[in-house]
């Protein structure tokens, strides 16, 4: 695969991510997909997708799992019901994220993807302990599987990221890094961020954000690449530096308005790819 090929956040039934006919229009490369509905993972489906990327000429870099009753309304809605931190929905979540890791094996994708939820700060808490473990067990059936796991960034900082992939312990797990994210939650300044976390970056999204009057307690907002306070240029370079190679997954999640959504991905591949013509 050439050097940061364009890619961008897809779904087979367009709920969170495009369908895979906007990336082909587009002439977008690669996709991360968000995965299907839990009775939709089937063998044949599976076949029929493949085969649909293969006409396409695209190919699937990661598959991200996702819960039904998670919300983004609002940060503290976000704390309690994203991903396998919420005691009440875990084991559950826990059972779906390793049949999705199945799904994906299935696809022939070797990277599964998830946002993890808001791993607490006091690393001698329980539900620390508990969130690592968790993780652990996932990360162990990627690993039967030949995957690796990547945790996307933005609800936590750098250095509580950094401290929670290292008391994992496990040699597959890495980062999905996400610099919007950072300014959208409030929890740092992307670019420096990266910096901490590079070694672990294998897997990006390339979307962007302002930052909200009290970071931290009210949402920043999402806009179209290239329009908020991430640097697109400085970003790029900074992955440059580190040695990134791998795809430019643009994510642009606005289903209600799919026109300007396409049109904003395609604003953003023109963007990309300019900067990648400079940079690259």
């Amino acid at each position: 695969m050439e050097k940061w090929p364009i890619g961008v956040f897809a779904s087979i039934d367009a709920g969170l991510g495009v369908k895979l006919e906007v990336a082909k229009e587009l002439g977008i490369p690669t996709i991360q997909l968000h995965a299907p509905a839990k009775e939709t993972r089937t063998p044949e489906n599976a076949e029929a997708f493949l085969n649909k990327l293969s006409d396409f000429g695209i190919t699937l870099t990661a598959v991200f799992g996702g819960f039904e009753g998670e919300s983004y309304a609002d940060i503290p809605t976000v704390e309690k019901t994203v991903g396998l931190v919420p005691p009440e929905t875990r084991a559950e979540r826990t059972i779906e994220m390793k049949e999705i890791s199945d799904f994906a094996k299935l696809l022939k994708c070797n990277v599964v993807a998830l946002h993890l939820g808001f791993v607490p700060h006091d690393t001698q808490c329980d539900l620390y302990k508990e969130i690592l473990a968790i993780t652990q067990d996932v990360c162990d059936h990627c690993n039967a599987n030949g995957q690796s796991l990547h945790l996307e960034t933005g609800q936590e900082t750098a250095d509580g990221l950094l401290q929670f992939l290292k008391d994992v312990e496990r040699d597959n797990l890495f980062v999905n890094f996400d610099p919007a994210n950072m300014i959208l939650y409030g929890t740092g300044e992307p670019i420096e961020a990266l910096k901490k976390i590079g070694s672990y970056v294998k897997s990006i999204h390339c979307k962007d954000g302002t930052w909200a009057d009290k970071p931290g307690e009210e949402w920043g907002c999402e806009v179209a690449l290239g329009k908020g306070d991430v640097g697109m240029e400085t970003y790029l370079r900074t992955l440059n530096e580190l040695g990134y190679e791998g795809p430019l997954t643009i994510e642009r999640e606005i289903p209600q308005d799919p026109q300007r959504q396409k049109e904003e991905i395609g604003g953003a591949v023109k963007l990309l790819s300019d900067l990648k013509g400079m940079i690259g």
